[in-house]
């Protein structure tokens, strides 16, 4: 895992790990960033399984807890099969945007 700490959120990203073993390592380590916004970025994974993307659905849930974001960046087979709970945008823009925009709801209390 590499992790790049960005502006307002952490960057990470797989180093040679298979999706499954990429997301149980970041889940085993989420203490190290659980204070933090998080942008995973799966884009080199290449067209993504409902399946892959759902590994990381409980580490998802257990952050958004914490009141951060936790954001995929990913290009998945078939979004309408994505759980709502699980954020996935196919750009790292996109998914910038999402966690600037998140930022800015928890300013104004919602």
């Amino acid at each position: 895992m590499k992790r790049t700490s960005k502006e307002n959120y952490i960057f990470i990203e797989p180093e040679n790990e298979d999706i499954t073993g990429f997301s149980s390592f970041i889940t085993k380590h989420h203490d190290d960033f659980k204070e933090s916004n998080v942008l995973v970025n799966l884009l080199d994974y290449g067209e993504l399984q409902t399946e892959d993307l759902l590994s990381f659905l409980e580490l998802s849930n257990v952050h958004r807890t914490g009141k951060k974001s936790f954001v995929l960046a990913g290009d998945a087979a078939s979004m309408d099969k994505v759980p709502d709970e699980l954020v996935v945008v196919p750009t790292i823009q996109e998914a910038e945007d999402i966690i600037r925009m998140d930022e800015l709801e928890r300013e104004l209390g919602f």
